[in-house]
């Protein structure tokens, strides 16, 4: 039976450590907090044990990632389910968390509901785990601790969320068959330089002289692709790491985010998706009752793009010095007029959460028309570009053919 080692906190707040054997990664975790309690910190196969499974590691390799928004979804739902039914908030984080298979969420559901055991509000449990749970998220919660209504938010923050992974997932929808059009042209063009070209090339040699100058070209960059392969890999690779850390930087991240805010193709549906994130994060804080300044600044945070958070982060200060929203907003170039109108009417009518709200169910479905729009267009730029690239290096093959034939004539 395969030997696992463990690193726990027990119900003490003492650091225990040792090694337990169970038939699985779940079946020792779960030996382990029935055996000792507490907080479950680390788990990982013994090193001694070398008859550990291909199943094992892969559950392994599983526990290093940490809950997404699906998971914080699916936890909300089924919270929200059980506050509104009258079971207290620890008996429902306990008896969702007994249900989670993400090991990570699991340990913080379960450190969750014992810092709520202890007296700590719910609010105050979840804010320890920033990269779980939002800005929004806790700033909401926090806010129906205050009001007495916690189920009614938390409803509100599954229509959010729900949101969320509804436009995340038609944004990479919208580019998957994009990218199977590029993968497919980089793979036919990388075929025909390294097995269909060096067919032709044997035809060609000691007449270099009569082929023309695309023909050269192709010809050296197939015997540099089939001779000098390694050093074309470790250039494409070195140049994807390179721009993943520069994008990484404040510098490049500015550089990243002005270039989706240009480019022809993209630039409509980053400024429809940033528009309907903010507001929406905006109107739903609003409603929720959280203070205007730090609805501003949650805003700013959740952005997603650098010009946008500039542009929240400005209206923030401006509202620090007493001046309206919409004053704020009117001098900024990344939002509509008819956008700043609204929010106006909205501040003067002291509807400015329903208003906002409104305006950011408008930009969801422009958004989703930008999408199927932007998609329509790529897909056949993509075909285009690729039957271009096709196209050159078959004539550049069958040109000099013809050439040479007409000569033997």
């Amino acid at each position: 039976m395969p030997e696992y080692k463990y690193q726990c906190k027990n119900k003490g707040g003492e650091l225990v450590a040792g090694v337990i054997r169970a038939s699985s990664l779940e079946e020792a975790g779960m030996l382990v907090r029935n055996t000792i309690g507490g907080f479950l910190l680390d788990l990982a196969p013994s090193g001694s044990d070398s008859q550990m499974n291909i199943i094992a590691r892969m559950r392994q390799v599983k526990v290093e990632f940490g809950p997404g928004l699906k998971d914080v979804l699916t936890f909300t739902t089924q919270l929200a389910v059980m506050v509104k039914a009258g079971i207290n908030i620890r008996q429902a984080i306990d008896g969702i968390a007994k249900q989670v298979e993400n090991h990570k969420f699991h340990g913080i559901l379960m450190q969750i509901r014992q810092d709520v055991d202890a007296g700590q509000p719910f609010s105050t449990a979840i804010a320890k785990y920033p990269k779980v749970f939002s800005p929004l998220y806790i700033n909401m919660i926090r806010a129906s601790e205050l009001s007495g209504s916690l189920g009614q938010m938390l409803d509100r923050i599954v229509l959010y969320l729900n949101d969320q992974v509804e436009t995340r997932s038609m944004v990479r929808g919208a580019m998957i068959y994009p990218s199977i059009i590029a993968f497919m042209a980089i793979s036919t063009t990388v075929f025909l330089l390294t097995f269909v070209l060096p067919k032709f090339t044997v035809m060609f040699e000691g007449k270099e002289a009569l082929l023309p100058l695309p023909t050269k070209f192709l010809i050296q960059l197939s015997a540099f692709m089939r001779n000098q392969w390694y050093f074309i890999v470790a250039g494409i690779v070195g140049l994807i790491v390179s721009l993943v850390y520069f994008v990484r930087t404040p510098t490049g991240r500015v550089y990243w985010d002005s270039l989706m805010l240009r480019l022809p193709l993209v630039k409509k549906m980053i400024r429809a998706l940033c528009i309907t994130r903010g507001l929406h994060t905006m109107g739903e804080l609003v409603n929720a009752g959280v203070p205007m300044l730090e609805t501003l600044t949650i805003t700013a945070e959740v952005s997603g793009n650098t010009f946008f958070k500039r542009l929240w982060q400005t209206v923030h200060n401006s509202v620090k010095e007493g001046n309206k929203i919409a004053s704020g907003l009117s001098k900024q170039t990344y939002l509509p007029p008819n956008v700043v109108q609204m929010i106006s009417a909205g501040e003067e009518s002291g509807r400015l959460g329903e208003v906002m709200r409104d305006v950011a169910e408008f930009y969801g479905k422009e958004l989703r028309a930008t999408i199927k729009s932007v998609t329509s267009m790529i897909e056949p730029l993509m075909i285009v570009m690729m039957g271009g690239v096709v196209g050159f290096i078959a004539m550049s093959i069958i040109l000099p053919i013809f050439k040479m034939s007409s000569l033997l004539k």
